[in-house]
């Protein structure tokens, strides 16, 4: 931990959950070196999840009461909809930019309904000025898309459906 105080860490700090938002990154962790046994570790962390929590906690008992078939419908539906639980779900390997095409302008690599082969370029993923080809990792067709073109994926993150 720093052994001063001082306005720049503070800065520093709002600065950090800024990007962290700004990206939609759910946690960044940085050391700050000021000399030799002076240093500033920070983590910031937002927490992912909040609304899926809130929908799976159980109603109060006038709203099951009032409409019991309502208030269960939405905890089905967010349990069954989280894409990365599917069995055909393609994961993000790295952190990075996802780009559905080679480059701007030409054709995507797949779309809904194109069929694949194991080992197919699926997209591409910038990470550190470089680009890297994520591949099916199985044969089958495309049901679904994920992501948007040149948005930011976290490790993890569902990528597309193949079944």
């Amino acid at each position: 931990m720093s052994k001063h105080s001082s306005d720049a860490d503070v800065a520093f700090i709002s600065a950090l959950a800024e990007l962290l938002n700004k990206n939609e990154l759910t946690e960044i962790a940085v050391k700050r070196e000021y000399g030799e046994d002076d240093s500033l570790e920070v983590k910031v962390v937002k927490q992912a999840n909040i609304v899926t929590t809130a929908v799976a906690a159980p109603a109060p008992a006038y709203a099951a009461v009032a409409a019991p078939a309502a208030a269960a419908a939405p905890a089905a539906i967010a349990v069954s909809e989280d894409p990365s639980q599917h069995p055909g779900a393609v994961t993000s390997p790295m952190v990075g930019t996802v780009y559905l095409a080679a480059e701007p302008g030409a054709a995507a690599f797949v779309s809904v309904g194109t069929q694949v082969k194991e080992g197919q370029t699926l997209l591409i993923i910038e990470a550190m000025k470089t680009m890297n080809h994520i591949p099916a990792p199985k044969s089958g067709t495309v049901k679904r898309i994920l992501v948007d073109d040149a948005t930011p994926v976290e490790y993890g993150a569902p990528l597309m459906i193949i079944e």
